[in-house]
């Protein structure tokens, strides 16, 4: 008879609390210390494409920038694409002036001719987008707290909430590592890892208050870790179904397609694991302090 996987999650809660603890440490040094790189969408600046590029080295492109007095040259992001060319990403807000120097950098670079493509975003318009972003995350966070907390239970929207918010930071903290430009997508990513996150969370939640109904001779941290082992492999398949796309569109995907899928792959391994090692031991502690849980600990152990 095959023998069903079982993992020791609420026995090993504290070797994960601190695994999560030091990445996210590490996570949020990170973002204190080198800080977060905002694309233009946000703080405003130009995009410039160049194409048939390929024997021009990124030193050569920030060069041909300099010398076109462009604002922002010699700290611009000057990305190679899968196509032979380069995103060039600087600060100059003047659209006139980013137009002109366009032709003044495929000339210096002895490029093919080819068609203007530049596109100016103001300061503004990026704060807008800062907002509304902020705002569609605040939205969704004050949304899942009230919808677990009348489906299920508050205890429950907080833990989740907590799970949701560790996936976050550890996201924007291997953004500042790598010092990975943070765009609409990734907040698009942001959202959508909420997504993914609270579905296993959820099932993991369903089984445990399933069981909760009928646990009798058994304290409520074994049977919150059962519960666990019940779904786990289910979480495991569903994730794994989730995380391949995301891997083949990182590594063969566009540029535009690769920054969306970085921070989905980075959220979706980090909520995978932050339903079973982070909102579940912490629910699991807290319903150990009501009453009727106190007494089944004392009578048949922890975990």
């Amino acid at each position: 008879m095959r023998k069903r996987l079982y993992v020791d999650f609420m026995g090993n809660k504290k070797w994960l609390f601190i695994l999560s603890g030091v990445v996210l440490a590490i996570g949020i040094a990170a973002i204190i210390v080198r800080g977060l790189t905002f694309g233009i969408e946000f703080r405003g600046g130009t995009v410039i494409y160049l194409k048939d590029a390929q024997k021009v080295t990124t030193e050569q492109v920030r060069k041909a920038l300099e010398a076109a007095d462009l604002e922002g040259a010699r700290n611009a992001n000057i990305q190679p694409t899968d196509e032979g060319g380069y995103i060039v990403r600087l600060a100059e807000p003047d659209a006139d002036r980013a137009n002109a120097a366009f032709a003044e950098v495929v000339s210096a670079l002895k490029l093919p001719v080819q068609e203007k493509d530049v596109t100016t975003i103001g300061p503004g318009w990026g704060r807008n987008i800062t907002d509304k972003a902020l705002l569609a995350l605040m939205v969704s966070i004050i949304a899942i707290l009230l919808y677990i907390s009348v489906r299920f239970e508050y205890k429950m929207s907080v833990t989740a909430v907590v799970a949701l918010v560790h996936d976050a930071l550890i996201v924007l903290g291997i953004y500042a590592l790598s010092g990975r430009e943070i765009t609409p997508n990734t907040f698009a990513a942001l959202l959508t890892i909420l997504g993914y996150s609270l579905y296993d969370t959820i099932v993991v939640f369903h089984r445990i208050r399933e069981n909760t109904q009928r646990l009798v001779k058994q304290s409520f941290m074994r049977m919150a870790n059962d519960s666990i082992n019940q779904v786990l492999v289910r979480s495991i398949n569903t994730s794994l179904t989730a995380i391949i796309p995301m891997a083949t569109l990182f590594f063969f995907g566009g540029e535009t397609l690769r920054d969306f899928a970085f921070a989905l792959l980075v959220g979706l391994i980090s909520g995978a694991y932050s339903s079973v090692a982070v909102a579940s031991p912490i629910y699991a502690i807290w319903k150990e302090t009501e009453p009727r849980y106190q007494a089944l600990k004392k009578r048949y152990g922890s975990a």
